[in-house]
């Protein structure tokens, strides 16, 4: 089946339909009506697999594809344009641009906490650069797995975008095949599995990580303020969430406040107990609950701490103190745990975050400009956002992607359509003015080389511009060099006796 979908993508791929650009927005305009016409049958099946709120579902996963759809069809016969390039004197004359072009047949591989963002995210970016895709949801959101396999056919091309379902052997079937680009969201264990399958097909690879980000709080902010944005953006989803904040660093005489102030923004958001409350998620199966418990154990937390397998219901919990080197701060967490540990001051907080894996996501809650720029030019991290947290994801002006073991290559907006597309370099030339191409064929002497190292040396020129300085100095050089060259043939035929 999986060597099927590919065969038939290839194949319809290319065919050459997905050339045009009117295909590709009829398409981006079959994907947004899906999501309009489906949003009941999808919160549904979020609901199911995680216990989604309704509510949810847009803020959290249809807003984001629709916003990259809407801008793709906006921009898309910009970003597919050749895009001009500076020149040389040599090259003056002639068209000179990158055009993107389609790579092939993309694979993408969705995650199972975000299911339909994390998949249809990227495919907005190859529809929208050429490609054809084939999708592999995964297996634990069965819900939305099979509610995707079943609509998506009815509004996209079949050929063009199969989905595949299936579990491990299915994805492992799949990386064996090759494929012009792969794009995987997931955890960095099964990153490195699937780098080192396209590595031997030489297959580049777009890899969307997580790792434990940072989150640091000064002691001088709005405490109060830090902390419910923190509480948000660590509980949705029941952290679920590759760029939720995995830990607070902060010093020890506001760790207490930090405590209280979370405490209360759960009351407000949650209510007494947040398993009868609708807003609150589960963890997504048995597997992944035993080992957020397992984290938990030899610690007492100061908020939360209960749960019940049986739901797959762990409370918001807060743990403070927690030891730099325990188990607890080795993993991500990826669930309703939020460790405290202590910091000296900002120093301390940037020395711990430089001596770990480069992390996904850094949040900073600051007052102080200086100290802001001072941690983002001191650490490195995949994107950062300062006093709030999640925010630069919704922006698909920025790129989105890690650095490090947090993951390589990124999307959102132009930055999908460019990640999945080839820039190919392209020199137009006629074959006039041979005259101007002499001073780099042999037989070279003194002469021929200064005047093409004259040509070469000159400052690029950026013919978008057209400025008259730039077209009145290119024009003097190129005729000084003809004039050169008429001389020297005039004085070959009328040698001095």
């Amino acid at each position: 089946m999986e060597r099927q979908a590919l065969q038939r993508a290839r194949e319809a791929f290319l065919s050459g339909r997905t050339r045009p650009v009117e295909f590709r927005l009829q398409q981006l305009h079959a994907l947004q009506r899906m999501i309009t016409e489906k949003e009941t049958e999808i919160s549904s099946a979020l609901k199911q697999d995680i216990n989604r709120s309704q509510y949810d579902t847009p803020l959290l996963e249809l807003i984001g594809i629709e916003n990259e759809i809407k801008l793709a069809v906006e921009k898309l016969a910009e970003w597919a344009a050749p895009r001009p390039v500076e020149k040389n004197l040599l090259t003056i004359r002639d068209e000179v641009y990158i055009q993107p072009e389609p790579l092939g047949v993309v694979l993408i591989i969705g995650a199972w906490n975000y299911p339909w963002a994390v998949t249809l995210q990227p495919l907005v970016g190859a529809i929208a650069a050429g490609n054809a895709a084939v999708l592999k949801p995964s297996e634990l959101s069965e819900y939305s797995s099979l509610l995707l396999r079943a609509l998506l056919p009815r509004y996209l091309d079949k050929d063009l975008y199969p989905v595949v379902t299936g579990g491990v052997s299915e994805t492992q079937e799949l990386l064996r095949l090759r494929f012009d680009h792969i794009f995987y969201t997931g955890s960095s264990t099964v990153g490195k599995l699937v780098m080192a399958a396209a590595a031997r097909n030489l297959t580049p690879v777009t890899l969307e990580l997580g790792g434990k980000s940072p989150c640091y709080i000064d002691k001088d902010c709005d405490i109060r303020i830090a902390c419910r944005r923190i509480t948000w953006g660590k509980f949705v989803n029941c952290g679920q969430t590759c760029i939720a904040p995995d830990y607070i660093l902060c010093e020890p005489c506001i760790q207490g406040r930090v405590v209280e102030c979370i405490r209360q923004t759960l009351l407000e958001f949650y209510g007494a107990d947040p398993k009868c409350s609708a807003d609150y998620g589960r963890i997504i199966n048995q597997h992944h609950f035993n080992r957020v418990m397992s984290l938990m154990e030899g610690y007492t937390p100061v908020v939360g701490g209960q749960s019940d397998a049986s739901q797959r219901y762990i409370a918001p919990t807060v743990l403070k103190d927690v030891p730099p080197h325990s188990r607890l701060m080795q993993e991500e967490i990826f669930g309703p745990l939020l460790p405290i540990v202590t910091v000296s001051d900002m120093d301390d907080a940037i020395r711990f975050i430089s001596e770990r894996e480069k992390p996904l996501a850094l949040y900073i809650f600051c007052s102080d400009k200086k100290a802001i720029k001072r941690m983002i030019e001191e650490t490195t991290s995949g994107g950062v956002t300062v006093n709030d947290v999640m925010m630069h994801y919704t922006l698909n002006s920025l790129p989105f992607g890690g650095v490090g073991q947090s993951g390589m290559g990124r999307y959102h907006g132009k930055h999908t359509f460019d990640q999945l597309s080839h820039q190919r370099a392209c020199l137009v030339r006629s074959l006039g003015m041979e005259s101007v191409n002499l001073a780099r064929y042999p037989p070279q002497d003194r002469r021929r080389a200064r005047r093409v190292r004259m040509a070469l040396n000159t400052p690029l020129i950026d013919m978008s511009k057209r400025t008259l300085v730039w077209a009145v100095a290119a024009t003097i050089i190129v005729l000084g060099l003809i004039r050169a060259k008429v001389s020297s043939i005039l004085r070959n035929k009328n040698p001095v006796k």
